[in-house]
Formats: structure tokens, C-alpha cells, sequence
């Protein structure tokens, strides 16, 4: 019998902050971009519970964060801490956690730096299952002072979804799929977005069953092959592995300018910062060598576009990645790739195919 947990830390980064400055014990906090009082510009990276009451949430503008708490202040709230991440803080955490899961299952994949999927297929049923993620959950709890919640079921695709309906510091267990998945909205299902949930609600699906209603063919019409892995999915249908050599696959950075901004030198100068980081990243994560270089531009309007080269050989030098990194920049700064003069927002960085 296949039995698969997914283990989710509770608004890790959130978390790890609170529990390294008891100060902010108990309050809001949001991790992200410098709100600079409403003017900021990015992301919210994570919200804590407290700070998700007030309606912010994970890949919000940090202005609307900001508003948010602004709205929540003068209704005599507690105030909303905003917080700058410390990746290498919450990397060490995951590690540790890594560690702990390890004393119990054999075969652990993580799919990032706060979730992990465990093969539970060696007990002998899903209440032994149970009693494995309720261990892992108090040692954790004990030794690295954080919350996590798990979904225990038949596959990946299952155990994904269980481990988000009961947080935080929740245990779901699934063990029949299809009966589990049927009255949960459609959007619940990885990989249903507002696009396709617009097409289904425009044919009255809601739910799951809804959903269950058409045939094989018709998703495949109306979606594609998307509608063929649709159908499965539907079902509770997942045969993907647990995969233990995982293998990080990019190291990557970027940035949001506070102004957008055209000005070439300005931009170069960032990009010369980010690759340093991403070289030193690159190093710190033991790696020896890379082969495709990537970058990210974002304009102003938010369209975003992607360029990547890969070389024809492992390479390993900072001066290669930042000449690779520039010479797939410099058409945004010019007509070749920005015809219309388009001031940018982002760009980004990153190494792929690691070695």
C-alpha cells in the first residue's frame, strides 16, 4: 500500500522571524519588500495568521499589505511588523528540519525550502502513518520552536491539498482520494488558475464532482493535454514518486527597483550586484559548476520577459556569468527588445544546470 505525507511549515518565514524576536511575539508580521510607507514597491514573501486576518497574503504588492494595515491600525488593531527576509536564517532552519524528518522516514523529498513530501509506504497502514507525522510534528515543535501541518493520503497530488485544509499545525488524513476531493472547489486542484476556473464557471462547475461530470475528451477539447492530466487529477489519480535526490535546479536573484527606471548604468550596476550574490550563493550551496544563465526583466506595465543561453561547457566563473547575464540584458535597453522605450521594473538573475 503507497502512503504519502506532505509536510508544510505555517507561514515559515513569518514564523522563523517571530520566533527569533520574541518582541514581536503574538503580533502581525509580514515578510516581504520595504513597504516604505505605502510608496514600497514588490511582494509580500509571507504573511503570518495574525497579519492574514487583515486580508495580506503571500505574492500581494506590498502596498496593498501596507494598506491593509493601515485600514486595520486605525480600527485599533495591533499594528502589522514588516519584515525583510533572511534566507540564509530560514535555509539553516530547513536544514534542521530536514534533519529531524530523516530520523523517522528513509525516503524524504523536499519540494522547498518549508515543504516536504515522505514515502510512509514502509508502516503498516495510515493509522501508523498518523502516529509517524504526529512525532516528526512535536520534534519539530520542540527542537526548532515551529508549527508544521500535514496531509497524509495515496499520492503527492493528494497529500498537497490535505496538508493545506487544516492549518495551522494541522494533520489530515485521506484515505480514499476520490470521496476527499469531490465537494472541494475546483480551484483546490494544483495547476486550476482563474483562467481555467472563468472557463469551468461559465459551464457551471463549482466542485470537484462538478467537474467529474465531463468526459475524458471534452476537458481534452476544451484545455488540451492540460485536460487530459485535469481528468486524472479529478480523480485523485497521481503516480509521481518520491524522489530523494533532489536537486536544486536554479539559484537565482532579483530585484524591484524603487523607480522605474531606463537608465542603463543604473540597471548594469544591479546586475553586476546580483550576479556577485548569485555567485556567492552558487558557492555556499556546494556547487562546482553551472551551463545556462538566465535573466528576468519586468517593465513598468508588468509585462515580464525571460531570456536564457545555455553555454557548451560547465562553466564556474563569476566574470562569465556577468558577461553572459549582460549581453542577454542589454537588448531590453535597447529597440532590439524594448521597441516601445519602456522603463523597467524587476530584473533577476539566475544559474541553471548545476553541477
Amino acid at each position: 500500500m503507497r502512503i504519502i505525507a506532505h509536510l508544510d511549515m505555517d507561514a515559515f518565514f513569518a514564523a522563523v522571524e517571530e520566533r527569533d524576536r520574541p518582541r514581536f511575539a503574538g503580533t502581525p508580521i509580514v515578510v516581504g519588500a520595504d513597504p516604505a510607507d505605502g510608496h514600497g514597491r514588490g511582494v509580500v514573501s509571507t504573511a503570518s495568521y495574525k497579519a492574514r486576518d487583515y486580508g495580506i497574503h503571500s505574492a500581494m504588492p506590498i502596498t496593498k499589505a501596507w494598506e491593509l494595515s493601515q485600514i486595520a491600525k486605525r480600527q485599533g488593531k495591533p499594528e502589522v511588523v514588516f519584515l525583510q527576509p533572511d534566507f540564509s536564517k530560514y535555509e539553516k532552519s530547513s536544514a534542521k528540519i530536514f534533519e529531524i524528518i530523516k530520523r523517522h522516514v528513509a525516503l524524504v523529498e523536499p519540494a522547498s525550502i518549508d515543504e516536504f513530501y515522505l514515502d510512509l509506504s514502509f508502516v503498516e497502514d495510515f493509522s501508523s502513518a498518523e502516529e509517524v507525522a504526529k512525532k516528526i510534528k512535536q520534534e519539530i515543535k520542540n527542537e526548532e520552536k515551529l508549527t508544521a501541518s500535514v496531509g497524509i493520503a495515496p499520492n503527492k497530488l493528494v497529500a498537497k491539498i490535505a496538508s493545506d485544509m487544516q492549518k495551522p499545525d494541522g494533520l489530515t488524513l485521506v484515505d480514499d482520494a476520490e470521496a476527499f476531493l469531490e465537494p472541494l472547489s475546483i480551484r483546490k486542484i494544483p495547476g486550476v488558475g482563474p483562467k481555467t476556473e472563468q472557463v469551468l464557471l461559465a459551464r457551471n462547475v463549482r466542485t470537484v464532482r462538478d467537474a467529474k461530470t465531463f468526459t475524458e475528451e471534452e476537458l481534452r477539447d476544451l484545455f488540451g493535454k492540460w485536460g487530459v492530466d485535469l481528468y486524472q487529477k479529478l480523480r485523485g489519480i497521481d503516480d509521481l514518486p518520491v524522489v530523494e535526490d533532489y536537486e536544486l535546479k536554479s539559484i537565482g536573484e532579483q530585484e524591484t527597483f524603487s523607480i522605474d527606471t531606463r537608465d542603463a548604468e543604473f540597471i548594469l550596476e544591479r546586475l553586476k550586484k546580483m550576479s556577485g550574490d548569485v555567485i556567492r550563493r552558487f558557492g555556499e550551496e556546494g556547487f562546482q559548476s553551472f551551463r545556462t544563465v538566465a535573466i528576468t526583466v519586468r517593465f513598468a506595465d508588468f509585462e515580464t520577459k525571460s531570456r536564457a543561453h545555455t553555454l557548451p561547457d560547465d562553466v564556474s566563473s563569476p566574470k562569465t556569468l556577468e558577461f553572459e547575464a549582460m549581453r542577454l540584458l542589454l537588448p531590453f535597453l535597447d529597440k532590439r527588445e524594448n521597441p516601445r522605450g519602456k522603463a523597467i521594473r524587476l530584473i533577476g538573475v539566475r544559474v541553471e544546470k548545476l553541477q
